[in-house]
């Protein structure tokens, strides 16, 4: 289930107030950030971003539901560019590699379950989804590729890719040392 998949088109005004809330999100923190601002950064009203989208909570969860499509959309590109399907069960951390070259502030779903830790909020949903469909996606490449045990291959590889993502920002070259690794996890489930 792709995340926000169901969702209406949005409005240039709704896109521009998604797009003024991604930059202010990620670049401050979500709790930082009120809706003065985010309309203030997009050029409408708090009565056009209250109309589109009735709440703050409501805009998190389309900033982070936007990125989750972008993500998803970056990490199919590099399934798809895998020569095989061992080389597959790897390529989220290729996109990772190049994602982290434009996102250098660590994993905006992950900031946001530190700022949001109420489940029932609705940008906590999409965020823990996010890392929900990751785990899941691990599983069925790792199935494909024949790997025995690919519930367990999988938990192995999200901890890793999820480690590499929240150290990036320390410059530590975590994502290529846990991509590295990711392969040699992936061979040796292959061959044993």
């Amino acid at each position: 289930m792709d995340s926000g998949s169901d969702a209406p088109p949005l409005t240039p005004a709704a896109r521009r107030i998604v797009d003024a809330a991604e930059e202010l999100f990620y670049e401050h923190g979500i709790t930082a950030v009120g809706v003065d601002l985010i309309a203030e950064h997009s050029g409408v009203t708090k009565r056009t971003l209250y109309n589109r989208f009735g709440s703050k909570e409501n805009v998190v969860a389309a900033y982070l539901a936007e990125r989750d499509r972008r993500w998803r959309s970056a990490v199919r590109a590099a399934v798809d560019a895998s020569g095989s399907a061992e080389e597959a069960v790897t390529a989220p951390f290729e996109a990772l590699r190049t994602w982290t070259s434009t996102y250098t502030r660590g994993c905006a779903f992950l900031n946001a379950l530190a700022e949001l830790p109420d489940p029932r909020h609705p940008g906590h949903r999409v965020a823990a989804e996010q890392k929900r469909w990751l785990r899941g996606l691990f599983e069925e490449l790792a199935t494909a590729a024949g790997c025995p045990e690919p519930a367990t291959l999988a938990t192995r590889l999200f901890v890793l890719h999820e480690g590499a993502v929240a150290t990036e920002p320390l410059s530590l070259g975590t994502v290529t040392a846990a991509a590295d690794l990711a392969r040699e996890l992936v061979r040796a489930a292959v061959r044993g």
